[in-house]
C-alpha cells in the first residue's frame, strides 16, 4: 500500500493520483506512524499541518525509514522534511526541496500558505513565496518586466508575513514606474503564475506510483533510537532491538 499526504498544493489530487495510491489529509504528527504501522510500503509526504498542531515529527519518519518504508517528500512540509532527513534515505523530489536541500533556502515559512477546509478541497488562499519566486523566474527569462520592477516585486513579497500574500496586496507595496497600471500588472502576475508546488508534488506521485510495492532492505548505516519520549508518545519498540 502506498500514501500520500496532500491537500492545498494539489486540491486535484484525486484526478492526478493513481487509483492504486491511498490519498489522505495533510499529516501531522503520528500520521505517518499511523501509516506504518497500517502496511504502507511508501509513504508521499506533501502537506502537513502546522500551526495549529504538532507537525509531523522528523522520529516517525526515521521509524518509517528504519522498517523498510521508502518516504518521498516534496513541494511543501515534504520538501522541508526531506531536506532534513535525506542523510537517512528520505528521499527529496523536485526543486523546492533542491534549494532546501542545497541553503539557497532556509526559511520553513516560504511554502506556507493559508487554504480552505477539506469540504472546500483545500482550496489555497494566500500564494506561497516558493511559487511567487518561480513566477518572477519566468518573467525574467521572457523580459516581460523590467529586472528592477521584478527585484521590488520579489523583495516585497519575501517581506510579508505568509497569511497576507497575494498578488493584489504584493503589488500595492510596489513603489511601480510611471504610467504603470496596477490592474494590469495583477492580471500578468496571476496569468504568468507558475505554480511550482504542484509541479513539484505530481513528479512525487509518480515516483509513488512506480516505488517497489513491498518494503524495502532496512539501512544499515544507522540504528533507530526508540527513546523515552518516543515510547513515551507512541509507545513503540526499539526498532534496533
Amino acid at each position: 500500500m502506498n500514501v500520500v499526504f496532500v491537500g492545498p498544493t494539489l486540491p486535484d489530487v484525486r484526478n492526478a493520483a493513481d487509483k492504486s495510491v491511498l490519498v489522505l489529509p495533510p499529516a501531522v504528527q503520528g500520521d505517518v506512524l499511523r501509516a506504518v504501522e497500517d502496511g504502507a510500503t511508501a509513504i508521499g509526504l506533501i502537506d502537513g499541518n502546522f500551526e495549529n498542531v504538532a507537525p509531523v515529527w522528523h522520529k516517525e519518519i526515521l521509524y518509517a525509514l528504519s522498517r523498510g518504508v521508502q518516504v518521498f517528500g516534496a513541494a511543501s512540509m515534504g520538501a522541508l522534511r526531506a531536506a532534513e532527513c535525506a542523510p537517512y534515505g528520505m528521499v527529496g523530489i523536485g526543486e523546492i526541496y533542491r534549494q532546501y536541500a542545497e541553503g539557497e533556502r532556509v526559511d520553513d515559512a516560504d511554502v506556507a500558505l493559508i487554504h480552505g477546509p477539506a469540504e472546500l478541497g483545500y482550496l489555497p488562499l494566500t500564494l506561497p513565496l516558493v511559487n511567487v519566486d518561480a513566477t518572477l523566474r519566468r518573467l525574467s527569462q521572457s523580459h516581460v518586466l523590467a529586472p528592477e520592477l521584478i527585484t521590488s516585486i520579489g523583495a516585497n513579497a519575501s517581506a510579508m508575513f505568509y497569511k497576507e500574500r497575494n498578488w493584489a496586496s504584493i503589488v500595492a507595496r510596489v513603489a511601480l514606474p510611471a504610467g504603470t497600471d496596477r490592474t494590469r500588472l495583477v492580471a500578468l502576475l496571476a496569468r504568468e503564475y507558475v505554480d511550482q508546488k504542484g509541479i513539484d508534488a505530481r513528479h512525487l506521485l509518480d515516483a509513488l506510483q512506480h516505488a517497489p510495492a513491498q518494503r524495502t532492505v532496512v539501512p544499515q548505516s544507522w540504528k533507530f533510537n526508540s527513546t523515552s519520549m518516543w515510547k513515551r508518545l507512541f509507545g513503540q519498540p526499539d526498532a534496533s532491538s
